[in-house]
């Protein structure tokens, strides 16, 4: 038996996040003037004067659960084009999922190459080529609240490169970005480090890798290891992102 559970944020108006979408539905009566006019009949020719429901959204393509492709940490990476997230292979967005419980990191720390390790030995797995790494920090939980924002612990860049060495080439997070919270990297940029700003999503320029952004729902999966991850993006042409419907597929 195959079962699927369900690791993504939803795209809602009002979101707590920076940009959040706009979304406007269209209910089954306006759909049937809508598609009356379309076809050039009455509306009240469509059975019980309904028509068809539908939706517009304007938002940003980092709204809700998302995959970012190495094209929105810069325009190139290791010295070539950056690719858009239609060019992105998507055999680099399926895999064996592998989740690193973070949680009882302080929001705003830094996630270290010893922090990974010690994760990874606590689950007694080695990471392995096309592995997808899921950090779990517990900010999803604050989804909608206006804690959600600075409630994650975030990658440092040893600990991403770290990662990458594995033959790693997505890394998810159930927050709203991969880097430590915009404050905590402001303190840090303040006091001297000014590598502090953005730093995993800066390394993206030299190594090609994706971001899962926004992820939720870790906790829900019954063992860290031993699923399926799937997070195909939605192909915009020419996208810095694409949303996605993020699952693990597990195998029962």
């Amino acid at each position: 038996m195959t079962r699927i559970i369900d690791l993504s944020l939803p795209h809602q108006n009002f979101a707590s996040e920076p940009y959040p979408p706009t979304i406007t539905h269209t209910d089954h009566e306006e759909g049937a003037r809508r598609l009356a006019k379309l076809a050039n009949v009455d509306p009240g020719d469509f059975k019980d004067g309904i028509g068809l429901a539908s939706d517009q959204i304007s938002g940003s393509t980092h709204s809700g659960t998302h995959v970012d492709a190495p094209w929105h940490y810069g325009p190139t990476c290791g010295g070539k084009p950056a690719k858009t997230i239609d060019q992105v292979p998507l055999e680099w967005c399926y895999g064996n999922g592998v989740v690193l419980d973070m949680r009882h990191k302080q929001p705003g720390a830094e996630i270290t190459v010893d922090d990974v390790r010690k994760a990874l030995a606590k689950i007694n797995h080695t990471l392995a080529q096309g592995d997808i790494v899921l950090i779990q920090t517990g900010a999803d939980k604050h989804w909608n609240t206006s804690r959600y924002m600075g409630a994650q612990c975030g990658l440092g860049r040893p600990a991403t490169e770290w990662i990458l060495d594995q033959g790693v080439r997505a890394i998810g997070i159930d927050a709203w970005g991969i880097d430590r919270p915009a404050a905590a990297m402001v303190e840090a940029y303040e006091n001297g480090d000014k590598s502090a700003l953005w730093a995993s999503h800066f390394l993206g320029r030299e190594r090609e890798y994706l971001h899962i952004e926004k992820m939720a729902n870790l906790d829900t999966l019954p063992k860290p290891t031993g699923f399926k991850l799937c997070a195909f993006p939605v192909k915009v042409d020419k996208g810095s992102a694409g949303w996605t419907r993020a699952v693990a597929i597990i195998e029962e």
